[in-house]
């Protein structure tokens, strides 16, 4: 860790942390002070008597929970002055240890800034003309563009093949998220033909990933502010990852109040970041997504609110078991926990990977990366060691593309359809119900399956076609052809 005056940055010491418990919203807005203008702070952790009824107390009062150990039972909570009274005589467990944060300390220097990504993307670029291409898919409320790489083999060309979506950096302090992403475009580019899965990966599935989703409050972090969490509108901030339209607002988990730290915006995707992002998914319709970001070592799956589940819920939650068993924990040994949020956490509304499954069929997941010890901005020395473990996790994602499950085209009278929906029923009881999932643009139709037999039907307005197939442990290619 290094003082920011060590990068020639101005640090604002009236500007310490992002806003966190409802109460001191309330205070701050009595007195015309941002929450995160009061002194000192600290990282609270707590060992809960009852690991999900006090995780959801905490989150229904609107404190600032910074990372869970659901193995252990203990949360880490920030707070600012008078907040670590106001939680002690909560009485929600017993306090294992306290970590104070100095206003005048940021993340290790050489973390990725904004600016810094800008050039190591336009380098591998310039490096690798055929493979990589950067694009601004929007702008952020300060005007940044929100950078999106693709990665191909064919890169200037969309192709008739699967995509996969990673992000990272939805929330502004996790900073080891945009190095997974920056370590993930790297291993793509350099390993390309030297490296046989590497090969397979880039000449058979189309890979965006957008490796800073909140620019604005990434320069904040660097700025004035080393654990702000949210975008910087009008100086209180939106958290990006509660302003998405599914569910927002919903079921207590997010907060209408400005100051707060899971602050949901004014009306659903309001913020130009989340509808940079709900724009490139429209477009490119993947067929997983990953999330990064920071800190708890648990894999996070659909929904967010209290006992929903995701369709295709075998699939969906057999995945993230299975990449949550890849991901190996800081300490060394141990892996990491899937569940959904609700499960693992405290219930979320207007999340980005509820919206991706609902609105486009894609089976999404967060990973939290990294443990409690290392926190939100570890010492760069951490950065080697946790990119090699995520590596694993995505490598997992770009295989499961081409095994178990249906890929597919539909002609319609000779012409290759675009609109249309595509319908999977089991033809065993022993697996899940029927689910549907709208075709793409380009007239084709990707869905991961777990093996078994099942009746896959097009339809579009009148017209339907169906065929009878059995999954096995390969990807199967079907072609159906429709006569109105």
């Amino acid at each position: 860790m290094v003082n920011f005056m060590m990068k020639n940055r101005k640090f604002f010491l009236g500007s310490v942390l992002v806003a966190c418990a409802l109460s001191v919203a309330a205070y701050a807005s009595e007195i015309h002070l941002e929450p995160s203008s009061l002194q000192p702070s600290k990282i609270v952790t707590i060992h809960l008597s009852d690991y999900r009824a006090g995780l959801r107390q905490l989150a229904a009062d609107g404190h600032d929970v910074a990372g869970v150990d659901p193995g252990k039972g203990t949360v880490d909570v920030v707070v600012h002055g008078d907040e670590l009274a106001l939680l002690k005589s909560l009485d929600l467990g017993h306090i294992v240890k306290t970590k104070d944060i100095d206003p005048e300390v940021g993340p290790d220097q050489r973390y990725t800034t904004y600016a810094e990504l800008t050039s190591i993307l336009r380098n591998y670029e310039t490096r690798f003309p055929n493979l990589i291409r950067i694009e601004s898919i929007g702008k952020s409320n300060e005007g940044r563009d929100i950078w999106a790489v693709k990665i191909s083999d064919n890169v200037a060309t969309d192709e008739d093949e699967p995509a996969i979506f990673f992000n990272a950096m939805h929330h502004a302090r996790e900073v080891m998220t945009t190095e997974v992403a920056i370590d993930m475009i790297d291993q793509l580019t350099s390993k390309y033909r030297s490296d046989a899965g590497v090969t397979s990966w880039v000449d058979g599935v189309e890979i965006w990933v957008v490796p800073m989703v909140n620019p604005d409050g990434n320069n904040k972090v660097w700025t004035s502010n080393s654990m702000w969490r949210k975008n910087t509108r009008e100086g209180y901030g939106v958290d990006i990852n509660r302003n998405y339209p599914y569910a927002w607002g919903s079921c207590g988990g997010s907060s209408g109040s400005t100051y707060s730290d899971p602050y949901r915006g004014p009306s659903a995707a309001s913020e130009p970041e989340t509808q940079a992002v709900m724009g490139l998914v429209s477009r490119v319709q993947p067929v997983i997504s990953v999330s990064y970001h920071s800190y708890s070592e648990i894999v996070i799956y659909p929904y967010g609110c209290d006992g929903e589940r995701a369709d295709a819920r075998e699939v969906v939650e057999g995945l993230g078991q299975q990449l949550a068993a890849t991901l190996i924990k800081d300490a060394g040994s141990g892996t990491y926990e899937a569940g959904t949020s609700w499960e693992l956490l405290y219930a979320v509304d207007g999340g980005d990977i509820d919206w991706y499954h609902n609105a486009h069929g894609v089976l999404p997941y967060v990973i939290e990366v990294n443990s409690g010890s290392q926190g939100f901005q570890p010492p760069y020395s951490w950065r080697q060691s946790t990119v090699e473990r995520m590596r694993p996790g995505w490598a997992l994602m770009l295989d499961r593309l081409g095994q178990s499950g249906v890929r597919g085209s539909v002609t319609v009278n000779g012409q290759r359809a675009v609109k249309g929906i595509v319908t999977v029923t089991p033809l065993s009881q022993a697996l899940e119900d029927s689910h549907t999932y709208p075709l793409k643009s380009d007239g084709t139709f990707h869905v991961i399956l777990n093996p078994g037999m099942y009746r896959v039907s097009f339809s579009d307005q009148d017209m339907v076609v169906s065929q009878d197939v059995t999954i096995g442990g390969e990807l199967l290619e079907l072609a159906l052809g429709v006569k109105p």
